[in-house]
This record gives structure tokens, sequence and C-alpha cells, in this order.
């Protein structure tokens, strides 16, 4: 696994499935705020009047030459929930993106939210 500092670098790189498929290109990337590591990056999809982020984890992902490569294939990735390009991810909608990617959700235990954009 890559470190946090080093995944933020790659901002404006293409994301690709494990087929080599272009999927988008990475926006920004979200951490587990109970581990404080990369755990969820947003992508870049779309026309271009009609771009929105869609989420898709981090887990198993590999950077190579130019690119990310993720562990999911494009067409699960491209029916995530999403938010608007210029939108925020409200903590109502953390738990539909964690069940369409068939992974566990709970909050903190103060009841505070799972995701934080860095």
């Amino acid at each position: 696994m890559f470190e946090a500092d080093d995944i933020r670098e790659w901002r404006g790189h293409g994301v690709v499935d494990p087929g080599g498929h272009k999927i988008g290109v990475l926006e920004s990337v979200y951490v587990d705020t109970v581990t404080d590591k990369p755990f969820f990056a947003t992508v870049t999809m779309g026309l271009p009047t009609r771009r929105r982020l869609v989420f898709v984890p981090l887990t198993g992902a590999t950077v190579g030459p130019d690119r990310l490569k993720v562990a999911y294939d494009r067409h699960t990735v491209r029916k995530a929930p999403g938010i608007a390009t210029d939108g925020e991810l409200p903590a109502s909608a953390e738990p539909g993106i964690f069940a369409h990617y068939e992974l566990d959700y709970a909050q903190g235990t103060g009841g505070e939210r799972r995701l934080a954009r860095r």
C-alpha cells in the first residue's frame, strides 16, 4: 500500500481498473477518520458538461507509471454513488458508498463521520 502523502501527489493522474481500462481522473482522497489512512478516492467522470465525482475504495489499489490502479472494475465504479464536482460529501451519504462496494460501515464511537477529505 502507499502512504497518504504519496497518494495526494497523484491528483490529476488517470485511474484504471484491474484490466487497465480507464475509469477517470483522481480528484481527491478521503481518509478513514479512525485510522487517518487513505480509504476512498474520488474520480472525475463524465462528459465535460456533466462531470461528477464518484467514490472508489483504495483497498488493494496500486500506483504505477502515471496511473492509479484500483481493485474494482470500471462498471462498478461508474455506478457508485457520487457528488457534484463542486459538492461535498454529506455524512448521511457515507453508508450508501460503503454498501455499494459491500464494505462494512460504522460511525465513530461518538457518532462522527467515517470519511474526511484530505
